[in-house]
């Protein structure tokens, strides 16, 4: 008799896991992704009244998850955080983009982005990692990246920077941790309607650039993200670390 082979548990009934930047837009959706499949979810963001307001929402739903006041970029607050909790999965999308012609950029403008985009995600990773592995139960890690940690983009010299050094930091990171059970991941996402992206897509010029680019001919909703969360964080994705999932609408088919 032919035995049949059974798709990958999507489940993650039963873990924790830490999303950063989880206060809105993104990072929100993929709390609720992550939420919606199972765990228990610490959603971390620095401002307190809209993590709050959105933790509520989720509980509201039936979802297990609880708010967590954090500034990332505090690698001491980071590394405690970790130790205690030894999350199964850690879903990253903190992010800071300061657009604006190369030529212009200021030395605080770079250290900023890059403080946010880079450090702040390298550390995360390794903190997160090393609890994994002491933990003796591995887990995932996914960063919340960019199309433009894969090409160039109008005023974004800085942002891309800090997006194409995530793509690779990931990479080297997976060939050092797989045997350990650690897998680490991008999603790279194209433009998504979210607050933060608003002022972009008021500028007819951006726009229509936009929109030329998305061979599926739509801007990306926060919910185009949210499959490719959950499915990064589980074990239906167990073969698969050091790599990008773009969602981009065929941005970078070109």
């Amino acid at each position: 008799m032919t035995q049949l082979p059974r798709t990958p548990t999507f489940s993650l009934k039963g873990k924790t896991a830490l999303v950063t930047g989880a206060s809105s837009g993104i990072g929100l959706g993929c709390a609720v992704a992550v939420a919606e499949t199972g765990a228990h979810v610490v959603c971390a963001a620095r401002g307190a009244e809209r993590l709050n307001e959105s933790v509520a929402a989720m509980q509201a739903e039936g979802l297990s998850a609880e708010a967590l006041i954090l500034d990332q970029g505090d690698l001491g607050a980071l590394e405690t955080l970790c130790a205690d909790r030894a999350f199964d999965v850690v879903v990253n999308s903190a992010g800071l983009a300061r657009h604006g012609p190369s030529l212009e950029t200021t030395p605080e403008d770079f250290d900023a982005v890059q403080s946010v985009n880079l450090r702040s995600a390298y550390f995360l990773s390794t903190y997160a990692a090393k609890a994994m592995i002491a933990a003796g139960k591995g887990g995932s890690i996914v960063h919340i990246s960019s199309q433009m940690g894969h090409v160039g983009g109008i005023d974004r010299a800085v942002y891309c920077a800090t997006k194409h050094g995530l793509e690779g930091m990931v990479k080297a990171m997976a060939i050092e941790w797989g045997k350990q059970g650690v897998r680490i991941n991008t999603i790279c996402p194209t433009f998504i309607k979210t607050p933060l992206t608003a002022s972009t897509f008021e500028n007819p010029e951006r726009r229509a650039w936009i929109e030329d680019k998305i061979k599926i001919g739509r801007v990306g909703e926060v919910e185009d993200i949210m499959g490719a969360v959950a499915y990064l964080a589980s074990d239906a994705s167990a073969l698969v670390t050091g790599t990008s999932m773009l969602i981009d609408g065929g941005w970078t088919a070109d």
